[in-house]
């Protein structure tokens, strides 16, 4: 039938609009017709059907009677983005991501706990030595720069605003699903490594070449009837990576610099914002090996600094150990009504904030680390897998913990009720300066400007690695020679995220997050026999001292060469 017979078969009303209306408009106003239009024939054709839509489109009659209205493109934006959260971040997704790390848990046999010395040793016990810190002279970068450049990514704002922004939405039991989701979350973050690196290959220049599109098209592609959906999935993975690098990459941590700066110094954000691009064009377009060799003089001395203020606190508050943990406990599993909500709603929005905003800090799940780790010289999977067991840890475990601590025992946040304080000092309190207001209840303006710094250092060492990130998705999807562009559309990017306003910011991350996270995790449980047989594999030579072959490498020539580097001692 014809798109006109249609319309009016459906709506001779939204079609009388049309023929009169929309193709008389001004240029500038075509799109906020277009949109109701959209809107006015959907509610008309489901209404038709006797589908109940009215609560979905509850704001149909004001846009029907002032079609052009006062709705800017951001506000469009905002609503599109509501309705894609709250499908990319209902209770499959989260009752997957969950799965997917308590599966990959039991399937290595809690190699997290069972092996927690032997890990512990391999990754942060071994950063002195020459094969792990030394500086490579190929295109690889070393273990500790692959680890650096990782951490640079996941310990970011998430860390120090995501945790805040949990705590308002979800309270205080928001910290207790953010160390659940992280404990089963070191498994998937070792899966995606152990898969990374076995399925890794070099490119025409040289650089080692791995991430979820790289296992999604070469493993599970490789499975029976499986090719086109092992390349459609690499292809989305790669599609959503490469938007998420200007969202969790660029847009939240740029927006908490330039907030930040604002409200502790006074910088306007279009300052921040034209800094920012200058420093972050420096170090990106200068390629991976420049953006390593910068992330691993960061990383460790931001990481260091924000613990010694944070354990100050913890110093200052240690009589509110108690009191905070019963409170996280207690609220994680709250059946209290939230305001004007049903039974239940604490303890549901505490899973959902905890569950989200863990993944938003240490990205488990995502597959985004990968690409980091996989450029390492490591030659055992195995090996780089421990590292991803060690930054969800570091992530969570400790630094989204002590910012926890911190907030919970300053007197913000009502331990019983968990409710946020509204406003300090005339100030109204938000994810992005709660932080910096416990500091500054502490040490005075030293504290908030201590958080500022944090925040900056923090926020733009996750720039720098998604921006690798989004090169190799780029690459994946366009080819090489693409990446240059791509870099320096990055860069000027960041500019937006320093004027964009905090809400829509973290609202468009968390969608494409979790629209990144739901192929990878396909992958991720496709291959889990392979996880298994190389985790075994290991195990058997380093534990047992069985004389197997290991098993490094999806590729033959790679397999050779690594298992030849190995029997020479080389890690």
């Amino acid at each position: 039938m014809p798109v006109p017979a249609i319309l009016r078969r459906y709506s001779p009303d939204v079609w009388s609009f049309l023929e009169t209306e929309l193709f008389k408009v001004k240029t500038a106003r075509f799109f906020l017709h277009f949109q109701h239009f959209y809107y006015i024939l959907r509610w008309s054709i489901l209404r038709k059907e006797g589908i109940p839509v009215f609560e979905l489109f509850r704001n149909l009659p004001a846009l029907a009677a002032d079609p052009v209205g006062q709705l800017t493109p951001l506000d469009a934006v905002a609503s599109i983005n509501k309705f894609l959260n709250n499908i990319v971040w209902g209770w499959p997704a989260l009752i997957l991501l969950a799965f997917v790390g308590v599966f990959m848990t039991c399937h290595t046999k809690f190699f997290q706990i069972s092996h927690f010395g032997h890990w512990m040793k391999q990754t942060i016990g071994s950063i002195f030595h020459k094969e792990v810190s030394g500086h490579t002279q190929d295109q690889s970068i070393s273990q500790f720069q692959s680890l650096c450049t990782a951490l640079a990514a996941t310990v970011g704002t998430g860390n120090i605003v995501g945790v805040a922004g949990a705590i308002m939405a979800g309270g205080p039991g928001a910290v207790f699903w953010m160390w659940l989701i992280a404990f089963f979350g070191m498994m998937t973050s070792y899966a995606e490594n152990v898969l990374g690196i076995f399925y890794r290959r070099k490119n025409s220049a040289g650089e080692w070449s791995g991430g979820a599109m790289y296992y999604l098209r070469d493993g599970l592609g490789s499975k029976k009837g499986c090719k086109t959906l092992g390349l459609a999935l690499a292809v989305l993975f790669s599609a959503l990576c490469f938007l998420a690098s200007f969202g969790i990459g660029n847009m939240t941590q740029i927006n908490s610099i330039s907030g930040n700066m604002k409200s502790v110094f006074g910088v306007p954000t279009w300052v921040t914002g034209l800094a920012v691009v200058i420093l972050a064009g420096l170090v990106i377009l200068g390629g991976l090996k420049r953006i390593a060799s910068v992330t691993e003089k960061i990383v460790p001395f931001m990481v260091i600094l924000y613990i010694a203020g944070s354990v100050a606190i913890f110093c200052l508050n240690i009589s509110m150990t108690g009191p905070v943990f019963k409170a996280i406990f207690s609220r994680a599993f709250s059946l209290e009504a939230a305001a004007g909500g049903a039974a239940g709603t604490v303890m549901k929005l505490a899973i959902e904030q905890g569950m989200k905003r863990g993944v938003f800090s240490n990205e488990a799940g995502l597959g985004s680390s990968v690409m980091a780790n996989s450029s390492s010289n490591v030659k055992e999977p195995v090996r780089q897998g421990m590292w991803g067991i060690f930054e969800v840890f570091a992530d969570t475990i400790i630094v989204c913990t002590l910012t926890a601590f911190s907030v919970l025992s300053s007197g913000l946040v009502d331990l019983e009720t968990g409710l946020t304080t509204a406003a300090y000092n005339g100030t109204e309190l938000s994810g992005a300066n709660l932080v910096g207001t416990v500091f500054s209840i502490h040490f005075g303006f030293a504290g908030a400007a201590f958080v500022a710094i944090s925040v900056m250092l923090f926020a733009f060492s996750t720039c720098l690695g998604w921006s690798h990130y989004g090169s190799k998705a780029c690459e994946f999807l366009f080819g090489e020679k693409i990446t240059k562009v791509y870099q320096a559309v990055f860069v000027l990017a960041t500019f937006g995220g320093a004027v964009m306003g905090e809400n829509l910011a973290w609202d468009i991350a968390d969608t494409l997050n979790g629209m990144m996270m739901l192929p990878n995790l396909v992958g991720v449980l496709a291959l889990s026999p392979v996880v298994a047989a190389v985790t075994r594999n290991y195990v058997e030579r380093k534990f047992r001292g069985s004389a197997v072959e290991p098993m490094l490498s999806n590729f033959e020539e790679i397999q050779k060469e690594a298992a030849a580097a190995v029997k020479a001692g080389e890690q």
